[in-house]
């Protein structure tokens, strides 16, 4: 599978050892991943940049976005590049894996209702999870995928659960469910 790697070429001063271990995790499951526009480019170099190597390399994302199986983005360090590539892919209708670390979700992308974007936050613990989980979803592995409303006491726990247990909600409470389904939900 091909994947679209995208973040904050700014940010890369603040977070580059999360883009790589990203970047590994998703090598690790032979996947091939599209990045060196990040991880070797620099501000300055893009900064220099004229108009028409600027037209040519939005030409090339084009390519990269739309010839990728899925798109992983990382947005902990705000970018308005990266909310265009992920708006790219989107209109491509592409799966988008969007990963932040610290603080909140992306604004606008918290509560979007596509099911092809999904946004999660990660740790150095749960993002091989969080990466495996998506691939498997991308490659039809994960039979559905459904959103439901909680009351704020069940957010309350689910959170505290997650931090303690250092997983994802989804994956808790999808381990809750095999564990009733093997007891014949007795």
């Amino acid at each position: 599978m091909t994947v679209y790697f995208t973040a904050s070429i700014v940010g890369k001063k603040y977070h580059l050892i999360n883009y790589l271990k990203i970047i590994d995790i998703l090598k690790s499951k032979n996947c091939q991943v599209i990045s060196d526009h990040i991880i070797k480019s620099t501000e300055s170099e893009v900064k220099l940049e004229n108009k028409e190597d600027r037209l040519k390399f939005h030409k090339q994302l084009e390519k990269w976005i739309s010839s990728a199986d899925f798109i992983v983005a990382e947005t902990t360090f705000p970018s308005i590049s990266v909310g265009y590539e992920i708006s790219l892919a989107e209109a491509f209708l592409k799966p988008i894996l969007i990963l932040f670390s610290e603080g909140n979700p992306p604004s606008l992308l918290a509560h979007h209702r596509d099911e092809k974007l999904i946004c999660e936050k990660y740790s150095g613990e749960n993002l091989p999870g969080l990466i495996d989980d998506f691939i498997n979803y991308v490659r039809g592995n994960n039979d559905t995928r459904f959103t439901f409303f909680i009351t704020s006491k069940i957010a309350s726990f689910l959170n505290k659960v997650s931090k303690r247990e250092k997983l994802p909600k989804s994956v808790y409470l999808r381990q809750l469910i095999e564990k009733e389904m093997k007891t014949g939900g007795k």
